[in-house]
């Protein structure tokens, strides 16, 4: 799927192309974080924004294990399905009368 009608995508990309200061134009799927010139620091400050936009919460683990723009997409994805599958609902069942 191009990433240009992968609105998940798009929006880490996005993430990344901030966190490192560089024109998104330069942020692709195939790029490596070392490619990027990525050090831990904006390894950190890249994850930390992620969280935040999508609402999730990366395990050390999980992190530690990121190495490539494909790898944040499809970490990102896999915890936002999860959470929106397996979460609770929004709104409170009405109490039965």
């Amino acid at each position: 799927m191009p990433a240009n009608s992968d609105p998940l995508a798009e929006k880490v990309m996005s993430l990344i192309a901030a966190v490192k200061r560089i024109p998104r134009e330069q942020v692709s799927l195939d790029k490596s974080f070392e490619e990027l010139g990525m050090d831990s620091l904006d390894n950190m400050n890249l994850l930390f924004e992620v969280e935040s936009a999508f609402n999730i919460n990366i395990s050390d683990e999980e992190a530690r294990s990121i190495r490539s723009v494909r790898e944040v997409v499809d970490g990102v994805r896999k915890l936002v399905e999860a959470a929106s599958g397996a979460g609770a609902p929004s709104q409170p069942a009405a109490a039965p009368e």
